[in-house]
């Protein structure tokens, strides 16, 4: 006969289940022997169990987040900047459709993560508890691998195959749902890891088919993104634009590029579709790799989707394959020179005045340290600062892939978490600031070393943008207050002080540059609220 509480059966000789040998002590052993390590966190009741093992495995690092959000997109960026999946553990439904925002994200980057969410006990399913919910659509939206453990004795292989499925290539998002139950009644030991499934080599046949098409006399761009955005991708994508004199652009928002001087430059494509139509302005062939075929953010009345020019072919290499060997193996068919041009060390001049957008480009282009992780979500107040960045020391760039605002700052908590040993500045605009301003407390309590510059321009600059490209006719008041952020004026400084991080206020540029020196060479999270004017649309 079965105990109500614990139908399985499975209890211990004081009728408890063994803490000691449970199925969430089995889950993290796994996850650890996969290296797995660190688990973004925001826990509910059903994760008790998981939560209480976490001392039971010292293998295993968590990091406590006050809203899910700061925990996908916190597992975003250690897995963009560490190539390896981290964990979330997150409460039930609410919990998982609280993480969707940066998850989208995260899917849009090819981020291999873990999510582990936590679900009502098997038998306790029935009655409708007040948290129950679908959490199998909402897992669905996240395009990836999804399982549910039913039994003790699967948790651990449960695990070991959520982290190979996350590991695929290309990476993706595994959910696994643990019912409470499952967690704390006995369960077997951990098991070894899964093997994950690499990525395809180059086609030889495609190889030569798109060095055919590169050898010829018509106008070629190659798009590159994802993987091919790190150094060893850039410097192959160089050489067989060089070598087939192609125009060579990078996706929008990478998730991971590997910039700076002594690395060959790549332009991004624009933002605005006109301006990225002027890019490909000519185009007759767009070879693709590890980049999806470059269409207009949004629809606009009388304006194309599909930037590419009418005719032009596009040549997309299957994401599957390993996009830094398919590049090398179309550079040596294409007998592409060893050396490319690379972008040259320089600096700009220190600005003075009052701090405007290129100003304030300049002053972080004058003082950003070598091996630096930037973190951009500046949106319309950043448009100078790739610029005036591109003969800084060598770099990486983490951007806002999928587009959903308010990830910047939890991509720094977790590219801080995974590179301890280089300094973060994330670049936050202050609207999106707002979505997940928590991920300041997170940096406070793991002691992170991460400069957020709040770029306050007190508006939804990039909203008013659209308002006038959509089209929308006898824009009033009414419409105009929904994108302005006054009344009352957002005060980032005692914001960020209320969390733990020292924070400052700059409206001259000699007062940015003297507070981000100072910042960048003091260790742990700190903040510049930088008072700039909106661009104006």
């Amino acid at each position: 006969m079965t105990d109500e509480t614990n139908p399985s059966g499975q209890t211990n000789s004081s009728g408890q289940a063994n803490p000691s040998g449970n199925g969430a002590r089995a889950l993290i052993e796994t996850l650890v022997a996969a290296d797995v390590d660190v688990c973004f966190s925001n826990p509910g009741t059903s994760e008790m169990h998981f939560v209480a093992a976490l001392d039971d495995v010292p293998g295993m690092r968590g990091v406590l987040c006050l809203f899910e959000g700061v925990a996908s997109g916190a597992a975003d960026g250690f897995a963009r900047m560490s190539g390896r999946p981290a964990a979330t553990l997150l409460h039930l439904g609410p919990g998982l459709g609280n993480a969707m925002a940066n998850l989208h994200n995260a899917r849009r980057a090819h981020s291999p993560i873990v999510n582990i969410v936590g679900d009502h006990a098997t038998y306790h399913k029935q009655y409708d508890a007040p948290l129950e919910s679908d959490i199998d659509s909402i897992a669905a939206a996240c395009e990836g691998w999804f399982r549910r453990s039913m039994s003790p004795d699967e948790v651990a292989q449960d695990a070991a195959d959520a982290v190979a499925a996350a590991l695929a290539s290309p990476a993706r998002i595994a959910t696994l749902v643990l019912p409470a139950d499952v967690c704390w009644l006995d369960a077997p030991g951990a098991v070894g890891p899964s093997t994950p499934e690499p990525a395809s080599a180059p086609d030889p046949a495609l190889v030569a088919e798109i060095a055919a098409v590169l050898r010829g006399d018509a106008s070629s761009v190659v798009l590159i993104g994802g993987r091919a955005m790190l150094a060893d991708g850039v410097t192959a994508a160089a050489r067989v634009a060089t070598a087939a004199g192609a125009r060579l652009f990078a996706e929008t928002f990478p998730a991971r590029h590997e910039r700076g001087a002594g690395l060959p430059p790549v332009d991004r494509l624009a933002y605005l579709a006109e301006f990225a139509q002027m890019q490909l302005d000519g185009a007759e062939h767009v070879v693709v790799v590890d980049a999806a075929a470059p269409v207009s953010f949004f629809a606009y009345p009388g304006k194309a989707s599909v930037l590419t020019p009418e005719g032009c072919a596009i040549h997309q290499v299957p994401r599957s394959v390993d996009p830094v060997a398919f590049l090398e193996a179309l550079a040596e068919a294409l007998d592409a020179p060893a050396e490319v041009a690379v972008a040259e060390a320089s600096r700009p001049e220190l600005p003075s005045g009052p701090l405007t957008t290129d100003g304030a480009a300049a002053v972080i282009g004058a003082l950003l340290p070598e091996r630096a992780i930037v973190v951009d979500e500046a949106n319309t107040s950043g448009l100078f600062i790739p610029a005036a960045t591109a003969g800084a020391p060598r770099h990486d760039w983490l951007c806002l892939t999928g587009g959903s605002i308010g990830v910047g700052l939890p991509l720094a908590v977790g590219a801080a978490v995974a590179c301890s040993d280089r300094p973060v500045l994330a670049l936050q605009a202050d609207g999106s600031a707002m979505y997940t301003l928590q991920a300041l407390w997170t940096m406070v309590r793991e002691s992170l070393d991460v400069t957020t510059v709040i770029f306050a321009n007190h508006s939804y600059a990039v909203l008013n943008m659209e308002l006038q490209r959509v089209g929308a006719a006898q824009v009033g008041p009414k419409a105009l207050s929904m994108l302005d952020l006054h009344g009352p004026e957002l005060d980032f400084v005692s914001l960020a002080q209320g969390m733990g991080v020292g924070a400052t206020r700059a409206t001259t540029a000699e007062e940015f540059a003297d507070q981000l020196a100072a910042a960048l060479a003091t260790p742990g999270p700190s903040l510049i609220e930088a008072v700039v004017p909106p661009l104006g649309f």
